[in-house]
């Protein structure tokens, strides 16, 4: 199982610098892996650090700490020739299919690009060839070559973006929020395509987004994270069916069912009060001042990581053994 893993991120921290010593804490301190051929989910809202994750991993921040591995070798001490090497293992889709491509490019310079800085074809011939070939792999076809950018729509455009992502045909990509900016009814074909792709390629992905029933449909395990902090992690599945980070219980609360009886009746967790800023985050358990379930050990202490059922993470104190009374000090506020 150990030779498996393709990317293993070991207590990884990125800090900004923001005005006089003070530092945004946007990543603190988290680990995970990811096995060769899955799709891992990373989740959590706006600003809790999970597309600072992607790139500190692609080396485009540098770490504050920790460790990232990615086969067998820590990326962030690699330099000059195996740092380019290692760009075409590892490659990125971007959120906004709308800044990342070039709008003086067309089409076929955007994904043609890597491959000549790569140098990987002799002729010109070869490589447009190329670009045919990967148009067709993802769903446009080869006279889209020759247009431009805002041609396009927001789907087609995060098509481009991933054409682009694949011409170096890499063994990983980091998929931050990729469907976010796009109409739900384009959602669900882009992330098909995505799924398509790793069964025919044999890719390996790191899927970041903030819409946990999107990312039930491409993940095989999914990280939870709040304030720059993994909450929970576990499969897929066990995470739908049985959440126990009240964070993970909250945010699955807030998916719509589809059946009006159901939606109707059910309880929904409202957290409330404001997401605490990470210049300045919470002591102890950094979900503490929105959680319906806090205790005072909760203020003073920082919940260990531990696995409490199998393969099952979660930093929680609720699942503390050493700790007698779970008395919440406010009760859960459901509608």
């Amino acid at each position: 199982m150990h030779d498996n893993k393709l990317l293993q991120v070991s207590g990884l921290k990125k800090y900004f610098q923001v005005g006089k010593g003070q530092m945004l804490q946007a990543v603190d301190g988290v680990s995970f892996y990811v096995n060769k051929g899955e799709t891992f989910g990373l989740v959590g809202e706006s600003g809790c650090g999970k597309s600072t994750i992607g790139r500190t991993i692609m080396g485009l921040y540098d770490k504050t700490d920790g460790d990232v591995v990615f086969g067998g070798q820590n990326v962030h001490e690699l330099d000059g020739q195996k740092r380019f090497e290692f760009y075409r293992s590892m490659q990125m889709i971007f959120q906004d299919p709308y800044a990342s491509l070039n709008p003086r490019s067309t089409v076929r310079e955007v994904i043609a690009e890597p491959m000549e800085v790569h140098g990987l074809f002799s002729s010109k011939k070869k490589q447009l060839d190329r670009v045919y070939e990967l148009l067709e792999e993802v769903g446009l076809n080869r006279d889209h070559a020759n247009r431009y950018p805002h041609e396009f729509s927001g789907g087609q455009r995060q098509r481009i973006g991933i054409a682009r992502a694949l011409a170096l045909d890499p063994d990983f990509i980091i998929a931050d929020e990729p469907i976010s900016a796009l109409d739900v009814s384009v959602q669900a074909q882009v992330v098909n395509l995505l799924k398509k792709l790793q069964t025919n390629k044999g890719l390996t992905f790191l899927f970041i987004a903030h819409d946990l029933s999107m990312v039930k449909q491409i993940s095989d395990r999914i990280g939870v994270m709040y304030l720059g902090n993994l909450v929970e992690l576990t499969e897929s599945e066990a995470l739908y069916e049985n959440p126990l980070h009240p964070y993970t219980q909250a945010l699955l609360s807030a998916i719509p069912i589809p059946d009006p009886d159901i939606e109707e009746n059910r309880e929904r967790i409202i957290l409330e009060g404001e997401l605490p800023s990470p210049i300045n985050p919470p002591s102890g358990c950094v979900f503490r001042t929105r959680c319906p379930m806090a205790m005072e050990i909760c203020s003073t202490k920082k919940p260990v990581w531990q696995e409490v059922e199998q393969s099952h993470y979660v930093a929680c104190h609720l699942y503390d053994k050493t700790i007698g009374d779970k008395t919440p000090v406010k009760k859960a506020h459901t509608v």
